[in-house]
């Protein structure tokens, strides 16, 4: 899993500046929002001077005219109706452009996802992913919809606060300034505090997601072997976890955001009575400029209070889009290929040249692999467990990079091709196939339009899975749930063949194909990938040694080497590790012991 470490001021901004570029697209809604923003200010700000007019002019004088006091009044209600409207459509178009910019950006993610290679999903836990799609995104929406807004307004709603009070009166105007130096601490301190809080806050949160993920597709062993109450512990003790860190914050915030700018508030407040209490000793005060600027002075920390309030879910934000950015950047991309328009599979020979591979970069599970498979031949893998199979067809279907030699097919280097090439011209079918949710005929078709339905019914007729397809209620048309839970592991695996050879490839490659499924089912897909293998190039991995004993030829593996390599009776006389095998699986293990001895 990767470690994030806590971001200084430079990384927050940043972050802050790469968020901000997905508003580009969206300048003239934004510049529109300003506009809108700029009049809802300058109706706030208005209404206070025009109570003071009414307190300082008439009431203070005790003179009430009925046209000047009405036009004062109308004016006060016809602002504050305008502004609700402005307000709305403020608020409206800046959630619009946050909504807007969080789908371009889940879209960004998902699609990374799908470009990442599979070393990338071999060490990071798949809830750990899904809490990156999901919880941190929703987190980064937070900001633009409910921070950003509430920053800008409350900026503008400042200044225009600011203008009011130079206007009304200088020297008072550069007091409340004094205020502005503690603010700017305050926030500045609960920025760096909360940044570590949060930090562990949403590891810990993945880690919740990645254990509940974990726990729910391995609920069925959880429950075999009794191991119900060590996840609930491991469960509960990340989540104390999150817990704790949860706590820490809401001491910081408890501190450091609304009691603190209360405070504030209160010295600002002392500030102004204080000064017009003196002045009121050398010429009389005007009741109306008093009014204005406590009205003024409450106004300005309002927007203060909610920059403050709002700042436990920037720095969340923060938080999060730095976790979504780190996947954004992830170069551990699925093997590039250097692309040649020319090069296409028309045969299907596959040449693999004294390749060498490690997944971790220290230790070799190929060794110097060499081996020939030629159009319309069938070609083996056998061995222990960890012996290389699987990793060899990893490379051959270009999962992973291979470090030291070379693959061709049909003369071309496997990195010469086109991905869609690779995927349209090559079918696997792996030990346990995953069916996705929808139909059995989607699970066949896999979106493949050009494929009609009698070209399905074929393929499934094909590897002869048509007789339990038609045995379901709605036949083809039945639905399949996640994973396809509902089917036998050889049901499944017999929709797997069906979906493989609808697809017609050039080049099959079998993952241990038949090994979920029992001996009667067993024959008849024998003799179906008979007919499959005609004309094709076949790699198949194989445990049971009696279903691949018609291969053209067959390498034995051992700790990432080819030791022995031949035909099934070829390697039978040869009486090395495959002989071994051969005989442990054919119940002759008392003749295995004889010939040890």
């Amino acid at each position: 899993m990767e470690e994030i470490t806590a971001l200084d001021s430079r990384q927050q901004r940043k972050v802050v500046k790469r968020l901000l570029s997905y508003s580009k697209p969206h300048i003239k809604k934004i510049l529109l929002a300003f506009l809108f923003l700029l009049l809802a200010t300058i109706g706030d700000v208005t209404g206070p001077i025009l109570v003071k007019i009414f307190i300082d002019d008439y009431l203070a004088a005790n003179t009430f005219p009925l046209q000047p006091l009405l036009l004062l009044a109308c004016g006060y209600l016809g602002i504050a109706v305008l502004n609700m409207f402005v307000s709305y459509f403020q608020l409206f178009t800046f959630q619009e452009i946050a909504l807007k910019i969080i789908q371009q950006l889940r879209v960004e993610v998902f699609s990374k996802v799908q470009s990442l290679g599979l070393k990338y999903f071999d060490k990071t836990p798949a809830g750990s992913i899904v809490s990156r799609v999901t919880n941190d995104t929703e987190a980064i929406k937070d900001m633009f919809v409910t921070v950003i807004a509430t920053f800008i307004q409350s900026g503008f709603l400042l200044v225009g606060i600011f203008v009011a009070m130079f206007i009304l009166d200088i020297k008072l105007a550069l007091f409340c300034l004094l205020v502005l130096p503690l603010i700017m601490f305050i926030m500045n301190t609960y920025r760096k505090v909360s940044s570590r809080f949060y930090q562990d806050m949403r590891e810990r949160l993945s880690q919740l997601n990645a254990k509940l993920s974990e726990s729910i597709q391995g609920m069925g062993i959880i429950q075999v072997f009794r191991q119900e109450e060590r996840f609930r512990k491991e469960f509960g003790d990340i989540n104390e976890q999150h817990y704790q860190a949860g706590m820490k914050n809401i001491k910081a915030d408890g501190l450091l955001l609304r009691p603190a700018v209360d405070l504030v508030y209160t010295f600002a407040l002392i500030l102004v009575l204080g000064y017009f209490g003196v002045a009121s000793f050398d010429s009389p005060v005007e009741i109306g400029v008093l009014y204005a600027f406590i009205n003024y002075l409450d106004r300005f920390f309002e927007p203060v209070n909610n920059m403050m309030m709002r700042l436990s879910m920037y720095q969340q934000a923060i938080v999060s889009a730095s976790r979504v950015f780190m996947l954004l950047d992830n170069t551990e991309l699925a093997p590039p290929q250097e692309l040649n328009s020319q090069a296409g599979i028309k045969n299907g020979k596959i040449e693999v040249q004294d390749v060498t591979f490690s997944y971790d970069g220290k230790r070799n599970v190929l060794k110097n692999i060499s081996f020939t498979a030629q159009p319309g031949e069938t070609v083996a893998l056998v061995g222990h467990t960890g012996s290389g199979k699987s990793s060899i067809i990893n490379l051959l279907m270009r999962f992973y990079e291979y470090d030291r030699g070379e693959i061709l097919i049909d003369g071309i280097s496997l990195k010469k091709y086109p991905h869609e090439e690779l995927r349209t011209k090559m079918g696997l079918v792996l030990q346990d196939p995953f069916l996705f949710y929808g139909t059995v005929r989607d699970n066949i078709r896999l979106y493949n339009e050009e494929l009609t339905d009698e070209e399905i019914e074929d393929a499934a007729r094909f590897v002869q899975a048509d007789h339990f397809i038609n045995e379901l209620d709605g036949k083809y048309d039945s639905l399949v749930v996640e994973r396809g839970s509902t089917f036998s592991s050889g049901q499944r695996q017999l929709v797997a063949f069906a979906r493989t050879i609808a697809a017609n490839p050039k080049i099959l490659v079998l993952d241990e194909a038949t090994a979920n499924i029992d001996t009667q089912t067993e024959e008849s897909i024998q003799e179906a990938l008979s007919k499959m293998r005609k004309g094709r190039t076949t790699i198949a991995i194989a445990h049971r040694l009696s279903t691949i004993q018609d291969a053209d030829l067959i390498l034995v593996l051992h700790q990432g080497e080819i030791i022995e390599r031949g035909t099934h009776q070829e390697l039978l006389q040869a009486k090395g590790l495959y002989h071994k095998m051969f005989l442990l699986q054919n119940g002759m293990g008392a003749m295995l012991e004889d010939a040890v001895h």
